[in-house]
């Protein structure tokens, strides 16, 4: 079993940052891509920012330069750094993260997710 987990979440002002962190446990031999995702209520579920086993990063238009995703290999952990925040960003926020098990099967695995409000 392989788990994901999200802290980080919460209320900010427009304009504010926030550092989202995602960590990964169980019986893991090693993680690829990872990645963060979002949905807004009655939106679809979005790709917010990509990141490969070598570093490689990926953002759609509506976050590049304001969104930073990082990981660490030997933590197992993925954060988003999250800058200039808007009003729009507002939505649940998920990590999910292509793991190979140590039983060699390879899964996709989903965080619970949290909420990241931008308000005034």
């Amino acid at each position: 079993q392989v788990q994901l987990v999200e802290s980080g979440g919460g209320l900010v002002q427009p304009g504010g940052s926030l550092r989202l962190s995602c960590a990964a446990t169980g019986s893991i031999l090693s993680i690829n891509e990872m990645s963060w995702y979002r949905q807004a209520p009655e939106k679809r579920r979005e790709l917010v920012a990509k990141i490969t086993s070598d570093g490689t990063t990926n953002y759609p238009d509506s976050v590049k330069g304001r969104f930073t995703i990082s990981r660490d290999n030997a933590e197992k952990t993925v954060h988003l750094r999250m800058n200039s925040l808007k009003p729009e960003d507002t939505a649940v926020y998920y990590c999910n993260a292509d793991i190979t098990r140590t039983d060699y099967y390879r899964v996709n695995a989903w965080g619970q997710g949290t909420q990241v409000t931008v308000s005034s």
